[in-house]
């Protein structure tokens, strides 16, 4: 069981309308409408102003340039079981994006990590210096 969402969407921010399935199906497929299309205007819901502002921050083709997230749910064979499918992930997706970034906080390198750094460095500069030309005694 996964933990509870810190927002729950609710579904009357949700419309959900049912359309035909694409791909494989048999002739099943042609007459019954099973896939769910979600649309979840984003500005006009009930989250919090700042769990709006980082879902429509996200860079996701699934959201329209109005603000609208629009899912498409036809893995399951059922418009019912699609229908719970649609939500689930638009609930992730909302739960993705509840909790504000961590900021990052500057460090500064240490003292141990400078010095190996430094060593790596004056390694390399020898090992370079060994590739220049051999000098020794020329003809007499």
């Amino acid at each position: 069981m996964s933990t509870p969402s810190l927002f729950p969407v609710d579904e009357r921010d949700v419309e959900i309308s049912a359309i035909r399935a694409q791909g494989a199906g048999g002739q099943n497929v042609n007459k019954v409408s099973s896939a769910v299309h979600l649309r979840f205007d984003i500005a006009a819901s009930s989250l919090p102003d700042d769990v709006k502002a980082r879902l429509l921050a996200l860079s996701d083709s699934r959201i329209t340039r109005d603000g609208v997230l629009v899912l498409k749910a036809q893995q399951h064979r059922t418009q019912e079981m699609n229908r719970a499918d649609a939500l689930a992930r638009l609930q992730e997706l909302v739960d993705s994006v509840s909790l504000p970034p961590r900021r990052r906080r500057a460090t500064r390198p240490t003292l141990g990590s400078r010095l190996r750094r430094l060593d790596g460095k004056s390694q390399r500069s020898a090992l370079k210096g060994l590739r220049g030309r051999v000098r020794g005694e020329g003809p007499a």
